[in-house]
């Protein structure tokens, strides 16, 4: 698998790099260098400087597409003039009993109106799979998401399937994929209004990850208690035929209190170590980098 314990350091290609980012580097790669996976990272800091850890490969995104879609979601809203309380029909048939859907459990037999404000509340901080699929009915399908991202600049991504097609074919959820630096800087332009979409919309989007009560014990973990305010999007696979997490995820914006900030995305491929283990590695790795860039704020 591509050199599946092998470490490769790549600087970004954006900005300057991290000062001391070669101790970073160092520390980062003692930690993943005997982790049982493939381990991506990237981080931006202020919006210029980067570093990256084995960041030119596909990683499957899992529900961190969540966050793409609902800049979709937000575009269109723009583009239609419409508010954020516009209301969605959602129809039993839209909520499929099979998948994890928190909004399945609240209302299991449709019929009900919802808010598309509260349809991405249920996608970005629950990772609602229903809900998803729900939006991507409302914009017009995965392609609108894909090619909304690319008409603003985005690349080294794509996206082509629905939550219900990766649980058709679970193999379908390596064509949704990133590298770990294009999904942090995309979750970096939030913090930095760099989009062509009102900010009434936008804003929306960051208050709402930063209210995110999944993945806790993954990047979020080492800054809890600091003042550090973290808006993160995970993203969780099932186990495939050989036992392994096909992807444990999650990339999130860190506003320290001195208005400094950093973006950092750690995506866990083909892991075999347990899910709590998987997430231990994440945290420490969001220790590190918290320890290098925000440290002195403890």
């Amino acid at each position: 698998m591509m050199g599946k314990y092998l470490l490769v350091f790549l600087l970004g290609i954006w900005g300057c790099p991290i000062r001391a980012d070669d101790g970073l580097r160092e520390r980062i790669g003692r930690l993943i260098e005997n982790v049982p996976a493939q381990v991506g990272v990237a981080v931006v800091v202020d919006g210029k400087d980067t570093l990256t850890v084995n960041n030119y490969v596909r990683y499957p995104l899992m529900s961190v597409m969540k966050y793409h879609q609902a800049l979709a979601v937000a575009s269109c809203l723009d583009k239609r003039d419409l508010p954020l309380s516009a209301p969605v029909h959602v129809r039993k048939e839209d909520l499929r009993p099979d998948t994890y859907s928190p909004l399945r459990d609240k209302y299991p037999e449709g019929d009900v109106c919802l808010t598309v404000a509260e349809l991405l509340a249920y996608t970005l901080q629950l990772s609602d799979n229903n809900a998803c699929d729900i939006l991507f009915d409302y914009i017009g399908g995965v392609s609108a998401v894909d090619g909304f991202l690319r008409s603003i600049g985005c690349s080294d991504f794509s996206l082509s399937e629905t939550e219900n097609d990766m649980h058709v074919d679970p193999a379908a959820c390596y064509n949704n994929w990133s590298t770990p630096l294009a999904a942090a800087r995309l979750m970096d332009r939030l913090v930095n209004d760099d989009f062509p979409i009102d900010t009434v919309y936008t804003h929306f989007v960051r208050n709402t990850l930063l209210e995110c009560r999944t993945g806790m014990s993954r990047l979020p973990f080492p800054v809890r208690d600091t003042g550090v305010r973290v808006g993160h999007k995970t993203g969780t696979s099932d186990r495939n035929a050989d036992g392994e997490w096909i992807a444990i995820n999650d990339v999130g914006f860190f506003l320290l209190p001195d208005g400094r900030r950093y973006t950092l995305a750690v995506f866990v491929m083909h892991s075999r170590l347990g899910f709590e283990e998987t997430e231990k590695v994440m945290a420490t790795l969001s220790e590190v980098v918290f320890r290098a860039i925000g440290g002195d704020i403890r």
